[in-house]
């Protein structure tokens, strides 16, 4: 029991295996890892260089910055230094990296100093620890260095500790993931010892640097976090080394984090919070956002769109939901997600709106999220901004021109009331008042609702309550109606304006979710490339109203320029090198991202299961919404799919055309090796007997016509073979002329003396057979082939009839024989290449009916084999074809 319980999983196996087999293709990373600056990062990464160096490891420097140290400097002496690339930025040369001659140079390790590096404008990539990937993914080492204060999850961390704001930062992911990391470790003490010796920066910057960053108690906390970091991988390895071999231990279920986030800056320290969070504890970490009817203006929509960047930057799993109940969509996520922690941040704006919500959502969130933790984080803040985050304004996105239309309306319809008043009575106006604001809330914002109710409650309190022309209110029943009269418009404008909202998102949803649908439609009933194009351009012009043009793979896997009906815009030669950067390492590049930004178009991969067939580039003016972005990679997932399958039918296509052609050749080789060998064998026999033995001339002859027959046999079988050449390639083109049809057959009948002897052949003419306009050569080759094959299974002394007839502009041909006749099968058969029926004659190719019906079909016409009621086959030959407007007799 105990062995089969410790019996591996086959699919664990094989993912472990996968992994493995993935990991050996690329390069391995070594970090040098420090608490900050000057603590010898670069200095030990030469030295370990160094070490391969003498152990034979081709080692070249791509890029190291000495600081003008000078035991740095002696180091770096020695090794091959790719030359740095130059960029002009704002009048200024800025050198960088050249990725592209380290990856042509292709050593055993590269060296890349500070990883964290911002690249100047221009380069590929924006960050260049992007350059680094790009130089694993091409299976080379490389030795790098970085800080802790770099990590980004660690940079708000460093923020506070330092006072510093971290502008520099790399994702956790490239840090979880490096094959090794090798601390460098100095007590705070030494590096303040080197500071002050000018070992680290300048005299001047080193006293300016120890009484700002590096300040004895911040080394400290840097180091105790770098430590840390370290000491958490170690135990992930171990972890993660006793799963790959199996090895049982005491683990419980594991924990499992779902960090909120909003639309705020105090989400993007939530997330690196909970990353640290999820480190420490050990669990595994998502985020979700729930979208509400709430509409985000277009700075929450940029800060949105940057914690979903960061999140995915700290390797975090990030989901939408969609519910106007926030506590609900939470809670139900996490239940479904199996998820243990819950982490949110703490409320800190107050306004009108969340004064009319029902309940508090910290509270909410704890009394149904049952046994499910939940942890709030606070924020600091600053002094000047506790007042601004404590209260404040309802966040509205309506203009002006909204708030003027309403104010309009209102003051129009009260206008109205005012001249009737003494006819329907002041209390009539609040209820004309109160459905002109319920009606302007399907058409306006919140703000503007508000506006409206609170005016109608003034105007109607002013001039219609009694006493008129104040704002006093004599009745309590009047004051009371007034207040529910606002109360009433506001919250029946606010929940319409709501609802409103809703709808529209949901139509949104449904507009795409149909979107998605009609091209999946278009795209199953699609055949070939071509069409594929069509439809997927057509549908990003509907429904994103964007320009592309569609870049596809050929046979050598390589994207091809596409042609001019393909294109909205064309591609020049450096923007063709950022398609193809995408289509090799299947990432999206160019405009608005991080990858050759400078670029005047976004690319993206069209990355299927299996393969990626392709780019897709775009005129992107502006940046996706996040809806957006998922609908774009929903709608380019089908694309993909679509032209993947494509690009497999033709695949499988082609495999079954060289399965069928091999066949064919083998086929070929056969009969044709077999059809060679007999009259060869005769020609040479024959010839080999006349040149050695005198023979009488009775002999002679006879040897003489032996070799006639066999070069006849060796003619016709290479006649066969070229017309069968010339109807596969599609060259076969009937040159039409006037005929005699008794030319044609007596032809025939001449070229087929020596076969026709033992047979009793009857020709069937009518008297007023016309010309006929057919290709004399081709129709010769017919007629000749049928009456040959005749010849070779009719017996011997039977009669053989050809008959010609033309009637209704249709000439039509019959050769009859009385042989043995087809089976069933064999007549749906008769006519393929190489087909010979059972019981045949040796010799022969099987070639000659099939060249028949080619070169019948050349004409339009048809052929057909039936069997005859007495006994034999029945060949019918109609070919459409016209006469002369005068008749010639034949």
């Amino acid at each position: 029991m105990d062995f089969a319980d410790n019996r591996p999983d086959p699919d664990e196996l094989l993912a472990s295996l996968k992994l493995e087999e993935e990991k050996s293709k690329r390069g391995k990373l070594k970090i040098f890892f420090g608490m900050c600056a000057g603590v010898g990062k670069t200095y030990s990464m030469l030295q370990t260089a160094r070490a391969e160096k003498t152990k034979g490891c081709d080692i070249i420097i791509g890029y190291i910055e000495t600081h003008n140290r000078k035991e740095t400097a002696e180091l770096a002496e020695g090794f091959e230094l790719i030359p740095r690339k130059s960029y002009q930025y704002k009048s200024t040369t800025v050198y960088e990296m050249d990725l592209d001659a380290i990856i042509a140079r292709k050593p055993q390790i590269v060296l890349v100093d500070e990883l964290a590096h911002t690249n100047a404008y221009g380069s590929r990539h924006a960050k260049r620890f992007q350059d680094v990937q790009d130089i694993l993914d091409n299976g080379i080492d490389v030795y790098t260095t970085v800080n802790v204060q770099h990590l980004e999850s660690r940079s708000d961390t460093v923020s506070q500790i330092t006072g510093i704001i971290v502008r520099e930062t790399v994702p956790d992911e490239i840090f979880e993931n490096a094959d090794e990391i090798e601390v460098i470790d100095l007590t705070p003490d030494e590096l303040l010892q080197r500071l002050s010796e000018g070992k680290v920066y300048t005299p001047e910057r080193s006293k300016e640097a120890i009484e700002s960053f590096f300040r004895k108690g911040n080394i400290t906390a840097l180091r105790e976090m770098a430590l840390r970091i370290v000491a958490d991988r170690v135990d992930r390895q171990l972890h993660e080394y006793m799963q790959l071999k199996r090895i049982r231990g005491p683990w419980k279920s594991g924990m499992h984090l779902l960090v909120a986030v909003s639309h705020t800056q105090q989400s993007a320290r939530l997330l690196r919070w909970a990353k640290n969070l999820s480190y420490t504890m050990g669990a595994d970490l998502q985020a979700v956002y729930v979208e509400t009817s709430y509409k985000l203006d277009s700075g929450e929509s940029e800060q949105l769109n940057k914690n979903i960047a960061l999140a995915r930057q700290l390797g975090i799993k990030f989901r939408f939901v969609t519910n106007s109940d926030m506590v609900k969509a939470i809670v139900d996520f996490a239940q479904k997600e199996n998820i243990t922690h819950i982490v949110i941040g703490k409320p800190r704006v107050r306004n009108l709106l969340t004064l009319l919500r029902l309940g508090n959502f910290v509270n909410k969130l704890i009394r149904y999220s049952g046994n499910i933790d939940v942890y709030i984080l606070g924020s600091d803040i600053q002094l000047k901004d506790k007042f601004k985050e404590k209260v404040s304004l309802p966040s509205f996105t309506s203009n002006v021109r909204q708030y003027l239309i309403v104010s309009f309306i209102v003051i129009v319809t009260s206008i109205i009331c005012f001249f009737i008043k003494d006819f329907i009575g002041y209390q009539v106006v609040s209820f004309a008042l109160l459905f002109i604001v319920s009606i302007l809330a399907f058409f306006f914002g919140t703000g503007p609702i508000l506006l409206s109710a609170t005016l109608s409650a003034l105007i109607w309190d002013f001039f219609f309550i009694p006493p008129p022309f104040t704002l006093h209110v004599d009745k309590p029943e009047d004051m009371l109606m007034l207040i529910m009269f606002f109360i009433i418009a506001l919250l029946s404008g606010v929940l319409t304006s709501r609802i409103k909202r809703q709808e529209m998102k949901i139509r949104i949803r449904e507009e795409r979710t149909n979107a998605l649908y009609q091209l999946t439609r278009e795209l199953s009933t699609a055949t070939g490339i071509g069409e594929v194009i069509s439809i997927a351009k057509n549908g990003i012009k509907k429904y994103f109203n964007l320009n592309c043009t569609i870049l596809l793979k050929n046979d050598t896997n390589q994207l091809e320029y596409p042609d001019q009906k393909n294109t909205d815009f064309t591609i020049s030669k450096n923007e063709m090198s950022v398609a193809e950067w995408t289509f090799h390492h299947s990432a999206k590049a160019g405009k608005h991202t991080d990858t050759l930004p400078a670029s005047k178009y976004t690319f993206y991969p069209l990355k299927g299961n299996q393969m990626n067939s392709g780019v897709i580039a775009i005129q992107q003016e502006t940046v996706f919404t996040q809806g957006e972005e998922q609908f774009w990679e929903a709608f380019i997932s089908q694309i993909s799919g679509k032209f993947e399958r494509e690009y497999l039918r033709n695949m499988a296509k082609q495999a079954f055309l060289l399965n069928e052609s091999d066949k064919l050749y083998k086929t070929l080789f056969n009969s044709i090796s077999h059809e060679l060998r007999i009259p060869v064998a005769t020609i040479m026999g024959a010839s080999d007997s006349l040149l050695t033995i005198q023979h009488t001339d009775e002999i002679r002859k006879e040897l003489s016509n032996e070799i006639f027959k066999a070069s006849k046999r060796l003619n016709r079988l290479i006649e066969n073979l070229l017309n069968m050449s010339r109807l596969e390639s599609g060259h076969i083109t009937p040159r039409l002329d006037w005929c005699d049809i008794h030319d044609l057959i007596n032809k025939v009948v001449e070229s087929l003396q020596e076969e026709l002897k033992p047979f009793s052949l009857h020709v069937v003419i009518p008297e007023d057979m016309p010309f006929v306009k057919i290709d004399f050569g081709l129709m010769e080759q017919v007629l000749y082939n049928l009456i040959y094959n005749a010849t070779q299974y009719a017996s011997a002394s039977t009669n053989l009839r050809v008959k010609a007839f033309w009637d209704n502009e249709i000439l039509t041909l019959q050769v009859m024989d009385r042989g043995p006749g087809f089976s069933p099968k064999e007549i749906s058969l008769i006519f393929n290449k190489f087909y010979r029926v059972e019981g045949s004659k040796a010799g022969g190719t099987g070639l000659g009916l099939s060249i028949a019906k080619g070169f019948t079909e050349a004409h339009k016409g048809t052929i057909t084999v039936e069997n005859r009621q007495n006994g034999g086959a029945k060949f019918t030959i109609k070919i459409p074809t016209e006469i002369p407007h005068t008749e010639i007799k034949g």
